[in-house]
């Protein structure tokens, strides 16, 4: 079992998965891992599925029908658009696959109602609350804040890099980032953040001190950034923060889906933030 999914299970503190659901959803965990799907992915859709499973628990989840799903998804109204629609793909996903595997003859996720997913708006991290974090961190907090805040990297991507990413291809310094799903990207550096990261030894740069030879695990990354920022901000804005301050600079929605790391143009627009007066100047030429 990986970190992650052994990190969402803790969300659920001791209760354990349904006797009537645990092998299923071993077997369904295997097939993840068989399709190469990330630990990010696993963990969540297997968090997903537990929740199901702990609200259904003398249940097999063959036995699960169409209103046994649409009930429970109802059943969460405070759930935001985008959480439901994950949850929807997380059902689907699972009884696709158990009629793949011979579980089932049809899936009963699979008239569930389409939910239309909403945009979130940017939220780049206020400078002067950057500036205070920075300020107050150890050496090694300030380079997580740094490398999200300049280079735009997630999390797990702050995580695993290692000394050994940083190279020259003869206009300046580069990191190769181990993103996604196995996609790797180079993102040049600042000299500032260039600077930072050749002082290091080789080896990961945020090595664990409770498992040897392995970098920290992309939550404690997390954790140690918002230590350091205040209620509502998290080290997610500081993402939004670099890919605004890019746009900013003049680079359009393609150069910064690339530095992203990102596959889908309409989730870059997510984290690029206007600046107002350019929609003020936009409003008084179109008046």
């Amino acid at each position: 079992m990986s970190w992650l999914t052994v990190a969402y299970a803790s969300r659920m503190g001791d209760r354990a998965v349904p006797k009537p659901w645990q092998g299923a959803l071993d077997a369904w965990e295997g097939w993840l891992k068989a399709s190469g799907a990330p630990p990010t992915t696993i963990g969540l859709r297997l968090y997903q599925l537990r929740r199901l499973a702990l609200d259904h628990p003398d249940i097999r989840p063959w036995d699960v029908d169409l209103d046994h799903l649409v009930l429970w998804l109802a059943q969460h109204e405070h759930w935001r658009p985008n959480t439901r629609r994950s949850y929807r793909g997380a059902l689907r996903a699972f009884y696709a696959w158990a009629v793949a595997a011979g579980h089932l003859d049809r899936s009963p996720a699979a008239a569930l109602p389409r939910v239309k997913a909403t945009r979130g708006l940017p939220r780049p991290i206020a400078e002067d609350v950057l500036r205070a974090a920075v300020g107050r961190a150890d050496d090694r907090a300030r380079l997580i804040l740094l490398l999200a805040a300049y280079g735009g990297l997630r999390r797990a991507e702050i995580a695993h890099v290692r000394r050994e990413d940083l190279h020259h291809d003869g206009y300046g310094w580069l990191l190769r980032v181990h993103g996604k799903g196995d996609v790797y990207r180079d993102v040049p550096l600042t000299g500032l953040l260039a600077a930072a990261l050749l002082d290091l030894p080789g080896g990961w740069l945020f090595p664990s001190d409770r498992r040897p030879g392995r970098p920290l695990t992309p939550e404690r990354v997390g954790r140690i950034a918002s230590r350091l920022l205040p209620e509502g901000w998290a080290l997610h804005t500081l993402r939004h923060r670099f890919a605004t301050r890019v746009r900013d600079g003049g680079a359009d929605i393609y150069v910064i889906a690339e530095l992203l790391g990102h596959r889908n143009i309409e989730t870059t627009r997510i984290y690029t933030r206007l600046a107002g007066d350019e929609l003020r100047k936009a409003v008084t030429a179109a008046a």
